[in-house]
C-alpha cells in the first residue's frame, strides 16, 4: 500500500472560502484519521469565515471509534466553529451513510447549519449561498 491509499480525505481549498473535503475511500485508522482532524482545524488557520463541503461519496462505512472521535472533536472546537464555519454540506448518496451521520449528530450536535445531498454540485452551490 503506498502513502496515498493511506490518506483519508483530501482538502481543496482552492475555492476558499468553500473547502471541498472528498473521502479517498480508505478505512480510517489512527494515523489518517489523527492527520484528518489536523486538517479540518487548518480549515480555521485563516480565522475568516468559510463553508464546508464534505463529499462522502466514496467514504468507507466508519468505524464506531472514529464516530467518536469525530464527534468529541466538534464538541472541543464548537466555538471555533460557530465563529467561522458558516454551514456545512455533507455529499451523501449512501443511506448507510446518512444514517451514521445521525448518530454522530446524537453524540454531538452539529454546531452550525448544515443540508445533505445525494451530489456534489448541488452540496457546493449550498455552501457557496454563505459568501
Amino acid at each position: 500500500m503506498n502513502s496515498t491509499e493511506l490518506i483519508y480525505a483530501h482538502f481543496d481549498r482552492s475555492a476558499f472560502p468553500v473547502i471541498i473535503v472528498t473521502f479517498s475511500g480508505a478505512q480510517e485508522t489512527d494515523e489518517n484519521f489523527a492527520a484528518y482532524l489536523d486538517e479540518l482545524l487548518a480549515n480555521y488557520d485563516k480565522m475568516q469565515a468559510f463553508s464546508l463541503v464534505f463529499d462522502a461519496s466514496n467514504a468507507p462505512n466508519p468505524n464506531l471509534k472514529y464516530q467518536l472521535r469525530q464527534a468529541t472533536w466538534m464538541k472541543e472546537h464548537e466555538s471555533l466553529i460557530k465563529t467561522y464555519c458558516k454551514g456545512v454540506a455533507y455529499v451523501m448518496p449512501n443511506n448507510f451513510l446518512r444514517i451514521v451521520l445521525k448518530a454522530i449528530f446524537k453524540i454531538q450536535r452539529n454546531p452550525v447549519p448544515f443540508s445533505v445531498f445525494k451530489e456534489l454540485d448541488q452540496g457546493r452551490i449550498w455552501a457557496e449561498a454563505f459568501h
